[in-house]
C-alpha cells in the first residue's frame, strides 16, 4: 500500500513539472510570433484596444493609430539593429549603452504621453493614465509568482 502511494505521488509531481515546461516553451513561441507582426498590424491592434477602452471618436482613432504606427516603426528599427549587433557581439551591453537605451526608451514614453494628451479629452486621458500602472502592477505580480515557481524547482 505504501509503495502504491509513493508511486502515485511520484507520478503526480512528474506530471506537474511536465506541464510547467510546456508553458515556458509557449512563451517563446509567442515572442517569435510578435517578431513577425508588422508595425501596421501592431498599430491597428493597439488603436482598436484603446478605442474600445476609451471610446475614441473616428478622428481620435486615426490620430492614435498614426502615433502608435510611428512608435512601432521606431521600435522595429531598434529591434533589427539589436538583432544585427547580437550576431556580431554576444556580450551584454555596457553600463553606458544600457543607460543610453533606457534614456531613449523613457524619452519615447514621455513624448508618447505628451502627444496622447493633445489627442485625448481630459476624461479619456485620465482613463489612459489609469490603464498603464495596472499593467505594470500585474506584470510585477506575475514575475513574483514566476520567480517563486522557479525557486521551488
Amino acid at each position: 500500500m505504501k509503495k502504491l502511494l509513493v508511486i502515485a505521488i511520484a507520478l503526480f509531481t512528474l506530471n506537474g513539472m511536465a506541464q510547467q515546461r510546456e508553458k515556458r516553451s509557449d512563451r517563446k513561441d509567442r515572442s517569435e510570433m510578435r517578431m513577425d507582426i508588422s508595425p501596421n498590424d501592431i498599430a491597428d491592434l493597439k488603436s482598436k484596444k484603446l478605442t474600445l477602452k476609451l471610446d475614441l471618436t473616428e478622428a481620435q482613432q486615426k490620430k492614435v493609430h498614426a502615433l502608435i504606427l510611428e512608435e512601432a516603426k521606431a521600435n522595429e528599427k531598434f529591434r533589427k539593429e539589436r538583432l544585427a549587433n547580437k550576431d556580431e557581439n554576444k556580450e551584454k551591453p555596457s553600463k553606458k549603452d544600457f543607460i543610453k537605451m533606457q534614456n531613449l526608451r523613457l524619452d519615447q514614453q514621455i513624448e508618447m504621453k505628451r502627444k496622447m494628451k493633445t489627442i485625448l479629452s481630459a476624461e479619456q486621458y485620465a482613463e489612459f493614465e489609469k490603464m498603464k500602472p495596472r499593467d505594470h502592477k500585474k506584470r510585477g505580480q506575475r514575475n513574483k509568482k514566476r520567480n517563486k515557481q522557479d525557486d521551488q524547482e
